[in-house]
């Protein structure tokens, strides 16, 4: 049956969200057919994840709208009643205890007994059959710690499969999986979808979506722009949707080449768990790329050079001095920043404001006699907002309460607060839509006007090859290749990566 044209299992209509100084969402409509993967789409803030939490039971929705599924009315009150009625979410940060076993998690609610005792036979035995299902081979009594992110997705499935689930949510679900590992949850949702299960699939990688999704609906500003079929529809008709304006091209080309001015420059380092040293040189005005697969040291080696781990051995230089970095104190000192990969765990304080983030790296700047001239920090915190046209009712907004894009943004406005000269960024966009990579890619040219480095890791190849430089290519530690934009090739790429775990 055309997927397409298949009976409706879920129909919202006019369906409105207000939450103190901000609509959410807007008199929104969406159906979705039994037996297909319908991709939800939209920058962050534009609702995805308000209209995600309403369907599975997190948010009740404002009067006035109303919503069907599986042909009845449907109303849930809390995810409890969403599980009841055949509705599944698995959520971007998975929802597994580590010390329990996958089958304890997959059961935690229903776990069978024998009288007074768990039934252990009867639990394994039904866990197998689901791990089959979602194509893992595991043992049933494997602690999930042991396992990677790939299994645990795969397990956080096989969990919401494991009551009668009719809908399937699965929220940015290859947001930290490798691409074989992206191909293989990929091979799996078809799966379900061909034994009848309806997925929403919400990714912020468009090209996932031809991949395996059969419609798509797209939010912006809380409102539902269109719901059309995949097919016929191309990426930038769906950029052009989510951000409301023509953008020429997925990477901004900048007009800024990279100087022969070296700006900083790693000689022989050398840290724990690494058995090769490592040498590169980053020019003024210039994006340096870091490929390389999951566990090739590149996270590690950016670490290192800022301080925030230990190194053994090795020099840094900036601007031509030598600098003694052990802690990431000496390397802002130096004029480093390090904008992490983990940005809510480890570069904001959520619980703080906006503008107590942006000036979080230099206090000293809107201080007087040691004590913070508030005002003086709203002004700051206004001017790079505006500057960075970060999405908030206030700088007094917590950052928790912001999306992750806008998010990013803070980050990046406290090392611009700062006035770093090299920035080094950890996987900048994951988790962030296309109109905010975009604009953080502009950023990034407007910075190497300004005579910064750059440094970027990135699992993202497409990315790398649109926006850097050089990309330095890591395999095991290891800088296999270091490779100028005229010589950028992803199969080329890729094979410098796995060099060192084949020779």
């Amino acid at each position: 049956m055309d997927k397409i044209a298949s009976p409706r299992l879920l129909q919202i209509d006019n369906v409105t969200k207000t939450f103190p100084g901000v609509k959410a969402l807007l008199s929104v409509n969406l159906e979705v057919r039994r037996g297909s993967v319908h991709a939800l789409l939209g920058e962050n803030g534009a609702g995805k994840s308000t209209l995600v939490k309403i369907v599975g039971g997190g948010y009740l929705p404002d009067p006035g709208g109303s919503m069907t599924f599986d042909g009845a009315p449907y109303a849930p009150s809390s995810p409890y009643d969403a599980i009841i009625a055949g509705v599944r979410v698995v959520h971007q940060e998975l929802n597994l205890l580590p010390y329990l076993s996958v089958a304890e998690n997959i059961f935690l609610d229903s776990l069978p007994r024998r009288g007074p005792f768990v039934d252990y036979r009867k639990l394994y035995s039904e866990t197998g059959l689901l791990l089959s299902r979602v194509g893992l081979d595991l043992n049933p009594a494997s602690p999930v710690e042991l396992l990677s992110v790939a299994q645990m997705q795969l397990v956080e499935i096989a969990k919401a499969i494991s009551t009668s689930c009719k809908l399937l949510i699965l929220d940015e679900p290859t947001a930290s999986l490798s691409s074989r590992d992206a191909e293989r949850l990929f091979g799996i949702v078809r799966a379900l979808r061909d034994q009848g299960l309806t997925t929403i699939y919400i990714s912020h990688h468009l090209k996932e979506i031809y991949e395996i999704a059969d419609c798509l609906s797209i939010l912006r500003n809380g409102e539902m722009v269109t719901t059309r079929p995949v097919s016929g529809t191309s990426i930038p008709q769906i950029v052009s949707a989510m951000v409301g304006r023509q953008l020429d091209s997925e990477y901004p080309v900048g007009k800024t080449p990279a100087s022969r001015e070296t700006i900083m420059e790693v000689r022989n380092l050398r840290f724990d768990g690494n058995k090769y040293p490592v040498s590169f040189s980053l020019k003024k005005g210039e994006i340096l790329g870091i490929a390389g697969l999951i566990g090739s040291k590149r996270t590690e080696t950016v670490r290192a050079i800022f301080g925030a781990d230990r190194k053994k051995s090795g020099e840094v230089f900036i601007g031509g001095k030598k600098v003694d970095i052990r802690s990431p104190a000496d390397a802002v000192e130096a004029g480093l920043s390090l904008l992490t990969e983990d940005r809510k765990g480890q570069g904001l304080v959520l619980d703080m404001t906006l503008a107590n983030n942006v000036t979080l790296a230099a206090p000293d700047k809107v201080s007087r006699a040691g004590v913070i001239d508030m005002k003086a920090e709203r002004l700051s915190a206004r001017r790079l907002s505006a500057e960075l046209d970060i999405k908030t009712p206030s700088v007094d907004q917590l950052v928790r309460n912001l999306s992750g894009g806008n998010q990013q943004k803070v980050v990046l406005a406290k090392w611009l607060f700062k006035d770093a000269n090299i920035l080094i960024f950890d996987e900048p966009t994951r988790g962030i839509d296309v109109g905010a990579k975009y604009e953080i890619y502009l950023l990034l040219w407007t910075l190497l006007e300004k005579g910064k480095g750059i440094l970027i890791v990135s699992s993202d190849l497409n990315e790398l090859m649109g926006i850097c430089h050089r990309i330095l290519v890591f395999s095991d530690g290891k800088i296999t290749a270091d490779l100028e934009r005229g010589d950028f090739d992803q199969e080329r790429i890729l094979s410098y990566a796995y060099q060192n775990y084949i020779d």
